[in-house]
């Protein structure tokens, strides 16, 4: 089941209710966006990244569990993904797939539970 994967950790729990939205997110090797939206809803938690330039405006969606630290002050979201993991994840298209739920458990899938950070995404294999 990847459930958990849509759950932020329980260090970060205390941030809930906070907006997100405009958010710089770094992943472990550089700034991929700026949050676009996000919830907190227990088991539906997640951030939608617009990437800007990185990757020609698309929209990448991340579950709460990559999430490994925020800080408030400098207003930026660490996750524990490289950008190539990011990119190499399942496409997002916010229509189509916010909402659905197979769609949802594929990236479950692709990010895995529990998996440590630097790791990489489980069942992620390179070629």
């Amino acid at each position: 089941m990847t459930e958990h994967v849509w759950n932020y950790s329980p260090a970060l729990t205390h941030l809930a209710g906070v907006d997100l939205t405009g958010y710089k997110v770094e992943a472990t090797d550089g700034e991929i966006g700026k949050v676009d939206k996000h919830s907190y809803e227990a088991g539906d938690a997640y951030l939608v990244v617009d990437t800007g330039v990185w990757i020609f405006g698309k929209e990448v969606i991340l579950p709460a569990s990559t999430v490994s630290q925020i800080d408030l002050e400098d207003e930026k979201i660490y996750v524990n993904r490289t950008k190539e993991e990011i990119k190499d994840a399942p496409e997002f298209h916010r229509d189509e797939h916010l909402r659905d739920a197979g769609y949802r458990q594929e990236l479950g899938t692709y990010y895995g539970i529990g998996s440590v950070p630097g790791d990489g995404p489980v069942g992620h294999h390179r070629a």
